[in-house]
């Protein structure tokens, strides 16, 4: 038994999970962007005392890396810290493009590649590109999305767009290799794929891992999130 506690608040809706190996025990969300960082701790709190676990069994901590909200980011990941270094437990980050593509994956029936989409405002989407695998074939990136977007993928084979921000590229490309879908990923996926790195030993560094911003991050009074 391995227990794994995932956190993701990289996006509008928040989640964190307790996990044994790649089942979900405990689970909670937080619907309300603006309050990530006060219901993190507490709900943290709440999932150990349901499941009946102390913080000391925790054997590892997992996060949604990015990209994503810059504040949310933040706050989970710094939170994922802390746990680990008070605990001498291993790190273990996630893309969230990668969770919403493996939301997806068993959905994609013949499509050749998944590609996730997280809104990034006005045209721009944050987005990377993955065959049906999971293997990565263009990293995370931000981009403005145009007609002409996609046209230099390999071949003839069909794409799944999948996340909220591919709800833009749908509005301006008229493709028959084009399929898009718009579930949301839940906590059961990011505790798949955090058992599974946590299985092939794939740590991050607890010192030096940062957010996946994928654009410059300003500390002033303008935000981009």
């Amino acid at each position: 038994m391995s227990l794994i506690l995932n956190i993701d608040t990289a996006l509008e809706t928040a989640f964190v999970c307790l996990a044994n190996d790649d089942e979900v025990l405990q689970s909670s969300v937080n619907e309300n962007q603006k309050d990530h960082a006060a219901w993190l701790h507490t709900a943290v709190t709440e999932l150990l005392q349901k499941s009946g676990h102390t913080v000391n069994e925790l054997e590892a901590v997992a996060v949604s890396i990015g990209p994503g909200s810059y504040t949310g980011l933040r706050v989970g990941l710094a939170s994922a810290k802390g746990f680990c270094y008070a605990l001498k437990i291993p790190l273990i980050t996630i893309s969230t493009l990668k969770i919403i593509a493996f939301a997806v994956k068993d959905k994609a029936g013949d499509a050749d590649f998944i590609c996730p989409m997280i809104d990034a405002r006005r045209m721009e989407v944050y987005t990377a590109l993955y065959d049906k695998k999971l293997v990565e074939k263009k990293t995370p990136q931000a981009m403005i999305l145009d007609e002409n977007s996609f046209t230099d993928i390999p071949g003839s084979g069909k794409i799944i767009f999948c996340g909220a921000g591919s709800k833009k590229l749908r509005e301006i490309i008229n493709s028959a290799n084009a399929v898009f879908n718009f579930n949301d990923y839940t906590a059961t996926q990011l505790a798949q794929l955090s058992y599974n790195c946590f299985q092939n030993k794939e740590f991050a560094n607890l010192a030096y891992t940062e957010p996946l911003y994928l654009k410059e991050f300003y500390a002033g009074t303008t935000r981009p999130d």
